[in-house]
This record gives C-alpha cells, sequence and structure tokens, in this order.
C-alpha cells in the first residue's frame, strides 16, 4: 500500500481554528440568561446554538480539509458531507436539551460535554469518510486518542461555561471548546494515511474543493455574523447620569414586576399583588387573588429576586407574601398561611422555618391572628 504524501496550508490551518473559537463563541453565549425567557424563546435559542456548535464543528472540518494538499485530485460525497454536518448539530442539540430542558448538575454537566465530544468525533470520520479518489487509513492509536481528546475536553469546556454562568466562564469555555475541535481534527490526521484508489461507491453526487469552498464560506460568514450579534450583549450600555432626585422621587422604590404568561402572551404582574409562589418542576406557580399565572423562574430565582424584597420562603417550593397573608395556622411543629379569596390553597410552612415565618409576621400591620 502506498501512501500519499499530504501537506497544509497554513493560513486555512488558521483560519479553522478561528471558527471553532467565533462558532463555540456564539453558541455558547446564545444559551445565556435563558432560564428568565418564555418556553418558545428558550427553545429557539436551545436550536440556533445547537446549529452555530454544530456547524462550527462541521465548517472548522472542511476549512481544514480544504488546506489539506496531496499530489491526486479529490473529491467529496456531497450526501455524505450533509450528513456530517447534520449529525454534528443532533448531538450537540441533544446535549443542548440535557443542559436547559432538565436539572442541571455536576453529572448532566459531564453527560452533556460527552455527547458533543462524539458529535465532534462522529462528525470528523462520517466527514472523511465523503472523500472521493482516495481513502483515508486510520491506526487504531490515532482514533484512542482523539477520542479521549474530544470527550475530556468537551467535558471540561462544558463543566467550565455551565459551573457558572459568567462572561469570564463563558470566555474560557469557548477557549477550551475549540481547543477539542481543533485537537481532535488534527491529532486524527496526524495519525491518518492517504491512499489513491481509482473509484469508490458514490453515496451521492461528487462535489469538488471550490464548490466546498463556497459553501464553507457562505457558512462560516453567517457564524460570524451571528457572532457580532450575540457581542453586542457584552458591550456596556450608554452611561446615563442620574436625575436630581426631588420630593416627588425621594423614597420612592421600583416595583419589582414578575414575568408570567397567560394565554400564550407574556405579562407582567407586580410583586405587590402576588399572594404567594409554587414551584412548579423548573418553573413557578404565580398565584394571585383572582389568577394562577405561570412564570418561567424557577423557584432558586423567585427566591433570589423576591426576599429581597420582603418575600418569606416557608418552605423550598413556596415564597410568601408576607403583606397578603389572612391568617398563620400552627399545628405542632408546622405551619402553614392563610389568603383571603375564593379556592385559594394554603402555602405551608415547613418546620425549619417555623420560627422565622412567625416572628415575621408578628411584626406586619395588620390582623394576623396564630391559632
Amino acid at each position: 500500500m502506498e501512501f500519499l504524501d499530504v501537506s497544509h496550508n497554513s493560513f486555512l490551518v488558521a483560519m479553522s481554528c478561528i471558527v471553532a473559537f467565533v462558532a463555540g463563541f456564539t453558541g455558547l453565549s446564545m444559551t445565556r440568561d435563558l432560564s428568565t425567557k418564555p418556553v418558545f424563546e428558550k427553545k429557539a435559542s436551545v436550536a440556533l446554538a445547537a446549529v452555530s456548535l454544530g456547524g462550527g464543528i462541521w465548517a472548522m472540518h472542511f476549512v481544514a480539509m480544504l488546506g489539506l494538499q496531496m499530489p491526486i485530485l479529490f473529491y467529496y460525497d456531497a450526501a455524505i458531507t450533509l450528513v456530517s454536518a447534520l449529525v454534528a448539530i443532533l448531538l450537540v442539540g441533544a446535549a443542548l436539551i440535557l443542559l436547559h430542558f432538565t436539572e442541571r448538575n455536576r453529572a448532566t454537566i459531564a453527560m452533556a460535554g460527552g455527547v458533543v465530544g462524539l458529535g465532534i468525533l462522529a462528525m470528523h470520520y462520517i466527514g472523511m469518510a465523503g472523500l472521493e479518489l482516495c481513502r483515508a487509513v486510520y491506526t487504531p492509536s490515532g482514533v484512542i486518542l482523539s477520542s479521549i481528546a474530544a470527550i475530556a475536553l468537551c467535558m471540561l469546556a462544558f463543566a467550565i461555561a455551565y459551573g457558572q454562568r459568567t462572561n469570564r466562564n463563558i470566555l474560557l469555555g469557548t477557549l477550551c471548546f475549540a481547543a477539542a475541535v481543533c485537537t481532535v481534527h488534527f491529532l486524527a490526521l496526524a495519525s491518518t494515511r492517504f491512499v489513491a484508489v481509482p473509484s469508490g461507491v458514490e453515496f451521492g453526487p461528487l462535489m469538488s474543493n471550490e464548490t466546498l469552498a463556497i459553501g464553507v464560506i457562505l457558512f462560516s460568514f453567517i457564524i460570524f455574523g451571528a457572532c457580532l450579534w450575540v457581542s453586542v450583549t457584552y458591550l456596556p450600555g450608554p452611561s446615563r447620569k442620574d436625575p436630581e432626585p426631588t420630593e416627588a422621587t425621594v423614597d420612592v422604590k421600583p416595583l419589582l414586576q414578575i414575568p408570567c404568561e397567560r394565554d400564550g402572551g407574556k405579562v407582567f404582574i407586580s410583586a405587590e399583588d402576588v399572594l404567594f409562589l409554587r414551584a412548579d418542576g423548573h418553573y413557578t406557580q404565580v398565584y394571585t387573588e383572582t389568577d394562577r399565572l405561570f412564570c418561567v423562574w424557577p423557584v432558586t430565582e423567585a427566591a433570589k429576586r423576591l426576599v429581597p424584597t420582603g418575600f418569606l420562603q416557608t418552605h423550598r417550593s413556596y415564597l410568601v407574601n408576607p403583606q397578603r397573608v389572612a391568617r398563620f395556622e400552627r399545628t405542632k411543629d408546622k405551619g402553614r398561611c392563610l389568603f383571603d379569596g375564593d379556592g385559594l390553597p394554603p402555602a405551608p410552612v415547613s418546620r425549619s422555618k417555623l420560627k422565622t415565618v412567625q416572628d415575621a409576621l408578628a411584626s406586619q400591620v395588620g390582623a394576623i391572628r396564630e391559632t
């Protein structure tokens, strides 16, 4: 078996690494602050992030392959090339669904990173299978090393990016993601040999390097444009000088507005009109005197925003507005808060919260009676 001499175009190698970084930054940035968004917007953001990350893996691979130089003319199978892109996007999408639509913990983050690593590997080897007039010959050590690198670096990337959703962590996670994509590609190529073949089994129409270059350039243009779009969210807003306080504005605090959904539309409910909130999976139900509304905040996010305004966390699944409590009842080492209104359920008070809730309610102005 006579192996072909291969070399790489340094400029295209560098450009492939830049594409991987830009795609990673764009995809990870699109998934920021999704817990505060409506379900449809959340799904759309996850889908766009999957296209950016998965498509970026594909674009990086084929930008680098455009820089692969061999002494023979070779082509690509267009159908297999397309399949390689779809596999990468679908596996990345599955990983993002795990992260944003299930309970996020260390195991979930590690599993998502592993799935993305498998997506990089699948995309690489499916894409290489699309070569026509030459064939890639792999070594077991190369396949094993590239597999370990892909999964380990992707798990590290997602552990950093999703450990804390800060700008710094997203940037570091982007670097690890780009390193994973580039390392897998070039580590696998370093142990890959190529042999010329007279013809192969064509799964789809043949595509030359020139045609492939047009497709890769167009997709890269979209990714770079999306990168500019999400980059705007990192820029500080224009500084605005606060107006001098007047008699009308002194001691007036803005009321917190809680984003809710009603009849498929988004509404904002003033915190002072809320009686209590109840956890409902990854979301919450907001109770007023007349309505029960869906809120995209998880109960932890609601507690972070509402407890500083005076709400009481009476139970790990309940937040209560003490101003709207009509009566407090205690039974042995537990209790419950009751509200005025037809059909309103009580809010339970757990044993660990009992004394804190009693003290807070005792300090409220109004006829709160303990029975």
